[in-house]
């Protein structure tokens, strides 16, 4: 049976606002605008059946899709569903020195040295592990067709490179934005881009 992945990056917090580090240590709320946005994306597809829902362990992917849940369909947290961790970065508003840190992180990533981190912080590798335990949890139930994920910026980018085989040096191919849509199917051996940061349904919202 064929399986749908419809996985959206949650909706815009003050700290995506004021360009601070979020990351898994930090817990935010979304804020009006990503309340907007969250809203925007249940009009549109409040009448899609969805079968299942996913989110992380961190409340901003859970109130994306609060309106979902309240209809009454099933949903379930995934810890290994939670962004990755940019250790003592997180919760700093982002100074020149640490953009110069950040650019030269991704470079590394970008260079195949994906065992690199900030301090304290998380690997590629070590999120792609926990990613690996996320998909095998959403798939194990076979009768769930339409299957809506809320994820993280970084994680997203990564989690898309490992459901296609895409190497995870180039994640950052898989642009995104607050609440925008990635649509993967399964067909039970084999994942496929459908839908690639669709943002249809925020037309007229700030992005």
């Amino acid at each position: 049976m064929e399986q749908y992945f419809y996985i959206i990056r949650h909706g815009e917090t003050d700290y995506n606002k004021q360009g601070m580090v979020q990351g898994s240590g930090i817990d935010s709320s979304l804020n009006e605008t990503g309340e907007q946005q969250a809203a925007a994306f249940y009009a549109k597809y409040k009448d899609f059946p969805f079968d299942k829902i996913y989110f992380s362990g961190l409340k901003r992917t859970k109130e994306s899709v609060k309106d979902f849940i309240a209809s009454g369909i099933p949903y379930e947290a995934i810890v290994e569903l939670n962004e990755i961790s940019w250790g003592d970065f997180e919760g700093q508003n982002i100074t020149e020195e640490m953009h110069r840190r950040y650019l030269d992180i991704i470079s590394e990533w970008q260079n195949g040295n994906l065992d690199r981190a900030y301090t304290n912080a998380e690997t590629p590798l070590q999120m792609q592990a926990r990613q690996k335990i996320a998909v095998q949890k959403i798939i194990a139930n076979k009768a769930d067709k339409n299957i809506l994920i809320a994820t993280h910026g970084r994680y997203l980018r990564a989690f898309i490179c490992l459901l296609l085989n895409h190497p995870l040096q180039r994640m950052d191919d898989f642009s995104h934005t607050n609440l925008c849509l990635y649509v993967i199917k399964y067909d039970g051996a084999t994942f496929k881009l459908i839908e690639q940061d669709n943002r249809a349904h925020l037309e007229g919202l700030p992005q």
